[in-house]
């Protein structure tokens, strides 16, 4: 396939100014959802601007920042941080460290003390205050649902991967190891043996998947996490083998499973469920960049670049990434519940398809 690589980095700084635009953009569903889940008991506001949502896309602009090397783009991250630090930031869960990875990274482009406290702080906050699960599992508490006894496929981007950045930075063995722990746990609970792709949690409680959903968007998390995790941690022997080929057989499925478009579904093995782009974007730039370093077959390049004209079909001139579900609780009864889901452009769109897109040019 011929990329054109002048019309990527141009769709890429427009998505990074619609990402700038999604960055403060209040999220009335999510806030009057928090009203009546408040479980922290404080300030509601705190979570708006600081949750996943933007953490993921705040992750994109720091690659599209190393990839560039745009200082405009580290100034806005730099401006980001020391507006919502200085706020004051809202209570630790499973989804509000997100935006610590970036803040993680931007470490290593100066010394800045007030930022490494904060980040010491909430690693040691997952280490020993985090609500776990039967087998020390992070439980997957967020901030307005508790989630007792359960693991989701989206913890090991979200919170783990924060962890395995601060065990590098520290070189603190006790976060490397938690962080290697909370993979193979999660893999030994969430894959299904039958596919090799992820069910969207566990339940110690009910000891089952749920509904038994091969959610998209979750499974894209994995799809991410082991290339994004295996580039921060020098993970060896049998843990690096064990990782890699859960991995290689999620891919394998992914190919069997793509749309003829090239995109993915929702519900990756439904084709009556809706092609969701966020999902594509994500399945697409961890596959390549696993090709990249060497962890599948050159083969499946091929399968992420088929999901590329596609994904630009659902960039709007202003950058606004469409066709991308809502932020998504657990179906617990049935997989008909994803197939509801809202469709409705969220920061995450812009940021998944930016990853994705800065993959291409390494290609």
């Amino acid at each position: 396939m011929v990329v054109n690589k002048d019309e990527i980095r141009k769709t890429l700084e427009i998505l990074a100014d619609s990402f700038q635009k999604f960055l403060y953009e209040d999220d009335e569903k999510f806030l009057e959802n928090m009203k009546s889940k408040n479980l922290a008991g404080d300030d509601i506001s705190r979570y708006q601007h600081w949750e996943w949502t933007q953490g993921v896309g705040l992750y994109g602009i720091l690659q599209l920042f190393e990839e560039t090397g745009n200082k405009d783009y580290l100034e806005t991250l730099e401006k980001y941080y020391e507006k919502e630090v200085s706020l004051g930031l809202p209570a630790k869960n499973i989804n509000t460290v997100a935006p610590m990875l970036t803040l993680s990274f931007l470490l290593k482009e100066g010394e800045n003390s007030r930022y490494m406290d904060v980040c010491k702080e909430w690693a040691e906050a997952i280490m020993h205050d985090f609500a776990r699960t039967e087998e020390g599992g992070l439980q997957h508490r967020t901030s307005d649902t508790e989630n007792e006894q359960e693991l989701w496929d989206d913890t090991l981007f979200m919170t783990v991967m924060f962890l395995a950045s601060m065990g590098e930075i520290l070189d603190n063995d006790e976060y490397r190891m938690e962080a290697r722990y909370q993979f193979l746990l999660h893999i030994k609970y969430l894959v299904d043996h039958k596919t090799g792709l992820l069910f969207h949690g566990w339940t110690f409680l009910e000891k089952n998947n749920f509904a038994e959903a091969l959610w998209g968007r979750g499974n894209c998390w994995f799809t991410m996490a082991v290339p994004e995790y295996l580039s921060v941690a020098d993970v060896q022997g049998a843990d690096r083998k064990f990782l890699v080929e859960a991995l290689k057989k999620q891919v394998e499925a992914l190919e069997k499973y793509q749309d003829e478009s090239g995109m993915w579904h929702t519900l990756v093995d439904d084709p009556t469920s809706y092609v969701e782009t966020s999902a594509t974007c994500g399945f697409a730039y961890g596959i390549l960049k696993a090709v990249r370093m060497g962890l599948i077959d050159e083969k499946y390049k091929d399968v992420a670049l088929k999901a590329l004209k596609p994904v630009l079909s659902y960039i709007a001139e202003d950058g606004t990434v469409n066709q991308v579900s809502y932020g998504t609780p657990m179906g617990r009864k049935t997989k008909d519940f994803y197939k509801e889901i809202e469709i409705k452009p969220m920061p995450y769109g812009q940021a998944l398809a930016m990853l994705f897109l800065l993959e291409v040019l390494k290609v």
